[in-house]
């Protein structure tokens, strides 16, 4: 491989998770929220991310087991689905306790000090482990059959652009619920290194464990929907706001819908 081939296979590996902090950087631009900015924020970060859901990880899933599945290939995105949705059911259990313990032993200096940012934190970075696998399988099969690196680092590109309003969607309800500027901006950060782990790990693994990408892709939509319906759609509804909520979930689904499908 070439100087140039090397850096932009570095590029495609990093950028996206750069993109994530660049999103979250946007946390020390917001001031003390009101109930208002509350109900708004929380609702973008819901829209954006149920439109990842449908957008970034069923559809991809539907279409990436149609290979193998033909046109039973609603299976791995079904089962997935529902999956994940009874891992983060079990999840809420074991955090319940886990939580409890931490506080106790931590004196309330936990890094979670909450159910909710426990299960966002765990949703978001089940997520991102699919994203950075298909990076690395793209470059991976690129440099395998000698084509240009260029049109997997597209690819890369297109998932930074995405991660960028999918930082700002992680770190707005990681402190509405931590209250804590730095902290969020910290666990958004952690959730989002996993991509360019991956995306290593899907290199190496190009050619051997693509079979299993529908099914993360689907596993990682049931735990975020999981998350947005138990977790933020009803801090919406309990603000007297829950119309700007609303509105502001409207237009973070149909930006992320317009990054999805036009980039």
């Amino acid at each position: 491989m070439t100087s140039n081939e090397i850096f932009f296979i570095i590029l495609s590996f990093t950028l996206p998770f750069l993109m994530t902090v660049l999103g979250s950087t946007l946390i020390f631009f917001f001031n003390k929220q009101s109930k208002a900015v509350n109900s708004i924020t929380i609702g973008l970060a819901s829209g954006i991310m149920l439109s990842a859901s449908i957008w970034s990880l069923l559809v991809p899933s539907l279409e990436d087991a149609k290979s193998l599945w033909g046109d039973l290939a609603f299976i791995p995105a079904v089962i997935g689905l529902a999956i994940g949705c009874v891992f983060m059911i079990a999840l809420d259990v074991i955090s319940a306790y886990f939580l409890k313990k931490s506080r106790e032993n931590t004196q309330n200096n936990a890094i979670f000090s909450s159910k909710s940012a426990f299960k966002l934190f765990t949703a978001i970075t089940i997520h991102n482990i699919p994203e950075g696998l298909s990076v690395g399988f793209a470059v991976g099969t690129a440099v395998a059959i000698a084509s240009p690196i260029f049109t997997p680092f597209m690819f890369a590109l297109g998932i930074a652009l995405q991660n960028f309003p999918e930082g700002l969607a992680t770190v707005l309800p990681m402190y509405n619920s931590l209250g804590k500027k730095k902290k969020s901006f910290f666990l958004s950060c952690l959730s989002g290194i996993v991509e360019p782990i991956f995306a290593i790990a899907g290199f190496f693994l190009a050619s051997n464990v693509t079979f299993l990408l529908p099914w993360l892709l689907s596993f990682s939509a049931g735990t975020m929907i999981y998350v947005i319906i138990q977790e933020l759609l009803p801090e919406i509804k309990s603000e007297n706001n829950s119309l700007c909520g609303v509105i502001s979930f409207v237009i973070g689904f149909i930006l992320m819908m317009l990054l999805d499908v036009c980039i």
